[in-house]
């Protein structure tokens, strides 16, 4: 309820620059190709980016930093995204994220991330062909490692440590990659720079070719 309230509420306000876009203000669908055998598994929507546009970091900073990387990895059609329809195409990836609806100041709880693991669930089990599972971010990569343990995959979450780069063989069969989120905080303050961010998607492209 507090997810969607705030959602609402960000569309209803809306940031000045972008005062005259109607908003989607609702819970933001993944995006991507069904063939996938690479997952971006993000943190949440961001309020004025996905929560304006209504697909996965698009129209914010974290997708400025993103796409370029996808595109120069032979990810994405396009280096840029501002709108659902843009045109961009995604081939042999997909992105979703553990929360859906945009958190108050990107903090969701964990009763929020409970409620939200559904769709999580649902969709790794429909990526028949998923090898790579690169999370962005430590809430990510978290949520992604108990949706192991929930499915079964995983007997325990110990010996699992997030850092940039990080790269483990799952009982599942998946390779599971963590990286920093691509967050203005990070990306402006150089902790994520695009040397890192682009041998991330290259290493990621490499275990499934």
């Amino acid at each position: 309820m507090r997810l969607r309230t705030y959602c609402a509420e960000v569309a209803r306000v809306r940031r000045k620059a972008f005062a005259d876009v109607e908003y989607w203000g609702r819970p933001v669908p993944s995006f991507g190709d069904p063939l996938a055998r690479v997952l971006v598994v993000g943190l949440a929507p961001g309020a004025h980016g996905s929560n304006r546009t209504g697909r996965p970091f698009t129209g914010d900073g974290s997708g400025d930093f993103l796409f370029p990387a996808l595109y120069d990895t032979g990810f994405a059609s396009q280096p840029k995204a501002f709108s659902r329809d843009d045109g961009m195409k995604l081939t042999g990836l997909w992105i979703n994220s553990v929360v859906r609806c945009a958190p108050p100041a990107n903090k969701p709880t964990p009763e929020e991330l409970r409620n939200c693991a559904p769709w999580l669930d649902e969709e790794i089990r429909l990526l028949k062909n998923l090898r790579v599972v690169l999370c962005l971010g430590k809430i990510a990569f978290d949520g992604f490692l108990a949706h192991q343990l929930r499915a079964g995959q995983l007997p325990a979450r110990a010996g699992f440590v997030f850092r940039h780069g990080a790269e483990y063989a799952l009982p599942s069969g998946l390779i599971l990659m963590a990286s920093y989120h691509p967050s203005l905080q990070n990306t402006n303050t150089g902790r994520l720079t695009r040397p890192m961010f682009l041998a991330i998607f290259n290493r990621a492209r490499e275990l499934v070719t």
